[in-house]
């Protein structure tokens, strides 16, 4: 590997090292909001507005960190990828991921290609409603 690939993927190493240290930190600041949330919501007296918006409140902390969370596993594969000489490949075809992808989603597992079938798979198998 000649020494400006290996700058590149040490500059990607370092990015993407930040990034999951950043989310991190969202994540447990998250859990420290709801943990001090609960505890401040079992001494107030509320009536079923108040309870409807914390529950609202409550289930959009949790949505943004399960994204966090989800977020932070394809961090850590990626750098798993930079460690195992593969960063860059298609986990899907195994052929190159564009540079201007990687620019953008340096955490991309995916050629846009394959992304684009992965998403049209999990619409096509999600939650069917009945009418």
């Amino acid at each position: 590997m000649d020494l400006a690939i290996q700058n590149h993927l040490t500059k990607v190493r370092d990015l993407l090292t930040d990034r999951w240290l950043e989310l991190r930190a969202e994540v447990e600041a998250a859990e420290q909001a709801q943990r001090e949330a609960t505890g401040a919501a079992a001494h107030e007296v509320s009536d079923r507005k108040d309870e409807v918006a914390q529950r609202l409140l409550s289930d959009l902390g949790g949505a943004q960190e399960q994204r966090d969370v989800d977020e932070m596993a394809q961090v850590e594969a990626a750098l798993h990828r930079i460690e195992d000489g593969i960063y860059g490949d298609c986990t899907d075809c195994g052929e190159p991921i564009s540079a201007q992808r990687l620019l953008v989603l340096p955490a991309a597992q995916r050629c846009a290609r394959c992304q684009a079938v992965y998403e049209h798979a999990l619409e096509r198998s999600g939650p069917r409603r009945t009418s």
